[in-house]
This record gives structure tokens, C-alpha cells and sequence, in this order.
């Protein structure tokens, strides 16, 4: 038996199972590529879902995180820290918005996110039964808030009853939102790409649509950009390729780079009349750790032009992947931004076997939503890994 058989085994005897892991063990990563405990090497198109934006043994980004761990890990929320300050201006400053609130993940974000809206109409209206729209096949997190506004039913049917007063409309279609507006309306909340749901882009006209509709509504429009922000469509923010800013904005992933860490960030409006002291808190959220990565973060992102790496190189991603697309009549589509792609295959190719295939070959891709090969790699990668990805995705599919 190999030693990741032996790994696999025992874990499963002691870990819940609530995933379907792939039969491989990773034991380390350098640049773009995975290694498992076998010594077997891996291109990696999947960042950790999305996560590993600078890729694996970014020498600074290390050094960072040990140099804190030296000075202090965690102290809670009722004392104040240093890297709190410099992680928290770094997100105002690049969101264009006011106040952030840090999180352990992103589901915990979209929580954050929930409750300062309904504080928000609390306050505005006086009582308590407001109304938050979402959109369907939108993908937002497993807790129950998160849930409630998770537009799926296979994740939400085992689980009911969840949050009420949630409507759901029709992404990409404004009469839809307008049909389920209400005086209790209090939030729109939608991914600015749709990552789970199969990735598909909000259109412009939707997103400034609903910019207007929540001004003329004084409704709070949330953006989930926890998958495709920081980065990843080759604007710090998918929203400012649309020049729309969200009353809220959700992020986490790439935020920290590996470090469990998330965040709500609030404008103006929402910062000034929603959440008081008392109203939200965590214990981890925010820690001396958490903040060094997102500052760090920030600083490499800048420095490496990762974001303008990303706008350069996605154009040549998205030209090998219609190539590839034009070589396959059982692939229908190909979409997405910048380093958020996706190819959709007829409903006769099932995903889960490419996928397989490719992780056999030495490739990690993974699935979304509609049967859909999601490629969401480190924000590194260059013109040869990608031409290294379609060598291998060709001989999978």
C-alpha cells in the first residue's frame, strides 16, 4: 500500500465525510505546480478554489507570516493591533469604500453582509420584517444566512426551514429584480461573476441597472466578490471593470492568500447606519495573523503587477481555450474574466470524468455548476502554463 493510500484510509475513519475527496495526498507546492506525498507533479489550474492567487512558496509572503507568528498571533477583538490598521486601509483603499469587518471566511462575510443591511432598513424604517432579493443558481456559502440566499436547491432542501423573507430573480434580468421588489425590500445580493453556478459575468447593463434601482429605492446593493474579486478578472474588483460600486462588497479567497480570512466592507451610507457596537463580533476575525497575510498581500499584488499580469495574459487563456472549444463539438461554450474561465460541455460528457482525467494526467481543474470545467488558477501563471494546461485538458478530453 502507498503511503497516500495509507493517509487517505485513515483519514477517512476520522474525518466527517462531507466531501468527495480525489484520491490524492499533496504534500508541498512551488510556483504553479502541486506535489503529492509520492513525489507525482501537478499543474494546478485550481488555486484551492480560487484561493492560492500569488502561488505556492512566494518566498516574501512566507517571511511575513513567520515574522508575525514570532511576535504575536492573536490577541480578540477588544484590543487593537497594528496589522489590523495597515489590512484594513489596503481594503478601503482598493474597494473605494469606507469600513471593513474581517471575517474567518467568506460564507462569514456574507453573514456580516446579511445583518448590516437588515440594521440598515431597521434603522431607516423602524421594525424588523425586511426582504433581501437574490438571485438564482447564485452560490454564496453553507451557513444558514448564507443559505437563505444560496439560489439552489440541492443545497438548501436538507436544511429547511431557512432565513425567510428571501426572493429570488432572474441573473442578468432587471424586469425580473423589479418584480420582486417590495417596500420591505432591503438588499439585492448577487455575484459579480457567478462562480459555483457554471461562471457567467453579470452583464453591464444589469449591474448599472441595479446600481439605479437601489438609489431610487434606497436599497443596499451587495456584491459577492469573494471568488472573483482580488484580482482574478484583471481588476482589483470584478465591479470596477463595470464602474459600479456595491453599498457592500464581500471578499475572502485570494484576500489572504491561504490564510483563512474574509470581509464585509460597507460604504459610507452603510458604515454610518447599520452595525453598532454589540451588534456583530468574532472571536478569531481580524487576528494580528490574518491581517499580516492580507497586508502582504496587498503589497505583492502591487509590487508583481498581478493584476496587470492578469489583464495581459487572460486575453491569450481565453484564445486557447475557444481553440480548444472549436476542436470538441460536445463543448457548447466558453466564458468568463481574466483568470475566471469556463468551458461548458453537453449534458452527454459528463464533467466529473474530465476532471478525473485530468487530475490522472497531472492537471487540477474543477467543476462548476451546468457541467461546466472551471479554471481558476494561481494569478501567476504565464503563456507556457497555459499552453502546459491545454496539452494535458486536450489528452482528458
Amino acid at each position: 500500500m502507498s503511503e497516500s493510500q495509507k493517509i487517505m484510509e485513515k483519514t477517512e475513519q476520522v474525518v466527517l465525510h462531507t466531501y468527495n475527496r480525489f484520491p490524492v495526498v499533496f504534500d508541498h507546492g512551488q510556483g504553479v505546480h502541486l506535489y503529492d506525498v509520492d513525489g507525482k507533479e501537478y499543474l494546478d489550474f485550481g488555486a484551492g478554489i480560487a484561493v492560492f492567487a500569488l502561488g505556492y512558496g512566494n518566498q516574501a509572503y512566507n517571511q511575513a507570516l513567520k515574522e508575525q507568528i514570532d511576535k504575536i498571533i492573536h490577541t480578540s477583538n477588544l484590543f487593537y493591533h497594528k496589522p489590523l490598521l495597515e489590512a484594513a486601509q489596503k481594503v478601503v483603499a482598493h474597494t473605494g469604500l469606507s469600513k471593513v469587518f474581517f471575517t474567518n471566511s467568506g460564507t462569514e462575510a456574507i453573514e456580516g453582509a446579511i445583518k448590516a443591511a437588515r440594521k440598515y432598513a431597521y434603522l431607516r424604517d423602524g421594525h424588523a420584517d425586511h426582504e433581501i432579493i437574490a438571485m438564482e443558481h447564485s452560490f454564496h456559502g453553507r451557513t444558514v444566512g448564507a443559505l437563505s440566499v444560496t439560489g439552489n436547491a440541492h443545497y438548501q432542501e436538507p436544511f429547511k426551514p431557512l432565513m425567510g423573507g428571501v426572493r429570488f430573480a432572474k441573473f442578468n434580468d432587471l424586469d425580473s429584480v423589479r418584480a420582486c421588489v417590495t417596500d420591505r425590500t432591503c438588499a439585492i445580493i448577487l455575484e459579480t461573476v457567478q462562480g459555483e453556478g457554471g461562471i457567467h459575468p453579470a452583464d453591464p447593463a444589469f449591474l448599472k441597472g441595479l446600481r439605479t434601482l437601489c438609489d431610487e429605492k434606497d436599497i443596499l446593493l451587495i456584491l459577492d466578490e469573494i471568488q472573483c474579486g482580488m484580482g482574478r478578472t484583471g481588476y482589483w474588483f470584478a465591479c470596477d471593470a463595470y464602474g459600479v460600486r456595491p453599498d457592500i462588497m464581500t471578499c475572502a479567497k485570494a484576500l489572504g492568500c491561504g490564510v483563512p480570512v474574509g470581509a464585509f466592507v460597507l460604504g459610507e451610507k452603510a458604515a454610518e447606519h447599520s452595525l453598532e457596537p454589540g451588534d456583530h463580533g468574532t472571536t478569531y476575525g481580524g487576528n494580528p495573523l490574518a491581517c499580516a497575510a492580507v497586508s502582504k498581500v496587498f503589497d505583492l499584488f502591487e509590487k508583481l503587477d498581478i493584476v496587470g499580469h492578469v489583464r495581459e495574459t487572460a486575453p491569450y487563456l481565453e484564445k486557447r481555450l475557444d481553440e480548444v472549444a472549436a476542436r470538441h463539438d460536445f463543448i457548447v461554450d466558453r466564458r468568463g474574466m481574466g483568470f475566471m474561465q469556463g468551458l461548458e460541455l453537453s449534458p452527454d460528457h459528463p464533467v466529473g470524468e474530465v476532471v478525473r482525467r485530468a487530475l490522472d494526467l497531472g492537471l487540477v481543474v474543477m467543476s462548476a455548476g451546468g457541467n461546466v470545467i472551471r479554471f481558476v488558477p494561481p494569478l501567476i501563471i504565464t503563456k507556457q502554463d497555459i499552453d502546459c494546461m491545454v496539452k494535458i485538458l486536450e489528452k482528458a478530453l
